[in-house]
């Protein structure tokens, strides 16, 4: 018998595991690390800010469209080196370098924490541009003059902010990489602000990638981001159908994606895809094949991509996570999504190019 996992192949492209970028990690523990950055006229320096990216004036609209591109704002490292100087509660990230003739080091500024006169909010809304809370003319009441702040404050409003899922559908490789890298660290450091040992301040550390508790007597500890394995799991049966299902988290009802969870303690990543399954749709797999990984940080995970094929196919959901789901073949797909029935996930994430590759083609 022919096993519908038989030609299956590691995924080529995932949107969020791009990028060819040298992380220097020996650099990290220089003392002089940005103010020799900064000093490079080729080092690029990008911002982020509540875990969403900076992007030019105007490109925000750009998560609308299919075709449209869209890349990361950028400052010169001299002048970025000098508004940093005043703000200490901005946190740098030295992301990496590239080879070649241009030699390009990039460095990311998590503006999050930076307090900006006259502004209406400190971090925006993911789903909002830095500008949705002003009025037709810009300014909001009382707002600071523009001429009175520096280059960061003024980024605030200057530049559309966008998240990582709207902006890595429409950017290069190099910079999609670059932006997964920011949100990740980004997030961290907006939800990790103590030590979670002894409840010490902590301070910014190893180039940005790490934290360094301030707690003496408690050793100093080097503290790294939290990141949370998961698995993700497309379902086939013998038929070469594709399991689907909806799940009760998702506000949009048209979504239907396939089985993924987190990985438990003490739990390998095959196991976490066979408990996955039963638990949310009562079928049972049997061979589990990679397909790929690749990160998601909203707010730590790492995804880690299965193909399974099932040894059932009565389905038994659990009517708590997942609310429905179903078998689907190539054509039961296309017509359910032409006719506006179901609606596949997004471009940035993994489950889109699992399901691709099992359908054939591109969604």
């Amino acid at each position: 018998m022919f096993s519908p996992l038989a030609l299956t192949q590691t995924l080529p492209f995932l949107p969020l595991a791009q990028g060819d970028i040298d992380y220097q990690v020996a650099r990290r523990g220089d003392p002089d690390l940005f103010d020799t950055l900064f000093a490079d006229p080729v080092t690029k320096v990008i911002l982020v800010r509540g875990g969403l990216l900076a992007v030019p004036r105007g490109q925000g609209n750009a998560v609308n469209y299919a075709s449209a591109n869209m890349r990361l704002s950028t400052l010169p490292g001299a002048y970025a080196g000098s508004a940093l100087a005043v703000h200490p509660e901005v946190v740098p990230i030295f992301l990496g370098s590239y080879g070649a003739l241009r030699n390009e080091h990039v460095v990311a500024l998590d503006i999050t924490r930076m307090s900006v006169p006259g502004a209406a909010s400190a971090i925006p809304s993911p789903s909002l541009g830095a500008d949705a809370a002003f009025d037709a003319d810009g300014n909001a009441p009382g707002a600071v003059a523009p001429d009175r702040l520096d280059m960061l404050e003024q980024a605030v409003e200057r530049f559309d902010w966008v998240d990582l899922r709207g902006f890595a559908a429409h950017a290069n490789a190099r910079e999609a990489g670059q932006a997964t890298t920011a949100v990740t660290l980004s997030i961290w450091y907006a939800g990790q602000r103590f030590c979670p040992s002894c409840g010490a301040p902590v301070k910014a550390a190893m180039g940005g990638w790490s934290q360094r508790c301030t707690n003496a007597g408690d050793g100093n500890r080097l503290l790294f981001p939290r990141i949370e394995p998961a698995v993700i799991t497309a379902i086939v049966d013998s038929q070469d159908r594709l399991l689907l299902q909806h799940n009760s988290a998702w506000r949009n009802p048209l979504l239907y994606s396939v089985s993924a969870g987190f990985v438990e303690a003490g739990e390998n990543l095959e196991h976490a895809a066979r408990r996955e399954a039963k638990e949310e749709t009562g079928i049972d797999l049997g061979e589990v094949r990679y397909l790929g990984s690749q990160p998601w940080p909203f707010p730590a995970s790492l995804m880690m991509a299965f193909k399974a094929q099932a040894l059932s196919t009565d389905i038994l959901v659990d009517g708590e996570e997942t609310e429905t789901a179903r078998w689907v073949t190539r054509d039961e797909y296309t017509i359910e999504l032409s006719e506006g029935r179901m609606e596949a996930p997004g471009k940035s994430t993994i489950a889109r190019y699992m399901i691709e590759e099992w359908y054939g083609r591109e969604l």
